[in-house]
């Protein structure tokens, strides 16, 4: 079982910047990909950001060039760096753990996941 809790969410102007960390328990967060999605009011949840095990990256296209997502594997821990944020960004953030290696952008493939974590972005 694998427990995932995040932090780090606030109210930030457009334009700023804030960090997400995920906490995960398990001893086996260094052989499982890592992965952030979103969802605001009304939407689906969609996917953000991935991190392979290896350390590979994948992102959505809306976020790329802005977030960067990273893992600490000594401290059981996953990151996103949001940069430049826009009110669009808006909505809550959720960490998620697979039990396997790589990343997909389904939700549906994922395995677990944290309470999430509240982003707002004002104009």
């Amino acid at each position: 079982q694998v427990q995932l809790v995040e932090s780090g969410g606030g109210l930030v102007q457009a334009g700023g910047s804030l960090r997400l960390s995920c906490a995960a328990s398990g001893r086996t967060f260094s052989m499982s990909a890592m992965g952030w999605f979103r969802q605001a009011p009304g939407k689906e949840r969609e996917y953000v950001a991935g991190i392979a095990s290896g350390g590979s990256t994948y992102y959505t296209d809306p976020v790329k060039g802005r977030f960067t997502i990273s893992r600490d594997n000594a401290e059981n821990t996953v990151y996103l760096q949001m940069n430049s944020l826009k009110p669009e960004d808006t909505a809550v953030y959720y960490c998620a753990a697979r039990s396997s290696f790589d990343v997909f952008a389904r939700a549906d493939q994922w395995d677990y996941w944290g309470q999430g974590t509240q982003v707002t972005v004002s104009s």
